[in-house]
């Protein structure tokens, strides 16, 4: 009398998605802006995004790179140092801009340009 034996299928290993495969294994790559622009964040969020269109000279692949920090002094045919992170709030931006390196100062404008009140009392001004 023959049985059946049914064999469990082995269980194939799932390759990992590279989540920043413009980088190539690589920490950081080196570009050259080709578009500095401003875009809008996801739903529940409300800001002005600084993002830039990057060429990135070892593999002439274009990328969307963020702008991290307030301001920046950035313009097309600046170079740029790139590593990965996500913007969290603004789909399709997977790297960053490093600042600090190469034409991509690090100053930043601290100060808010409107500064929000505590307990929703107005500051009194002194006349």
């Amino acid at each position: 009398m023959y049985f059946l034996i049914r064999y469990k299928n082995k269980k194939t290993k799932k390759r990992k998605k590279n989540k920043v495969p413009a980088l190539k294994k690589c920490p950081q790559k080196k570009g050259i802006c080709t578009k500095v622009y401003t875009t809008s964040p996801k739903k529940p969020n409300s800001a002005i995004r600084k993002v830039t269109k990057i060429r990135l000279i070892s593999t002439k692949r274009y990328t969307i790179v963020g702008i991290p920090g307030m301001g920046h002094n950035l313009s097309e045919f600046s170079v740029v140092l790139i590593r990965g992170g996500k913007v969290k709030d603004v789909p399709g931006i997977r790297y960053k801009v490093i600042r600090g390196k190469f034409d991509c100062s690090w100053s930043e404008k601290v100060r808010r340009s409107q500064k929000r009140s505590k307990y929703s009392i107005p500051k009194l001004k002194i006349i």
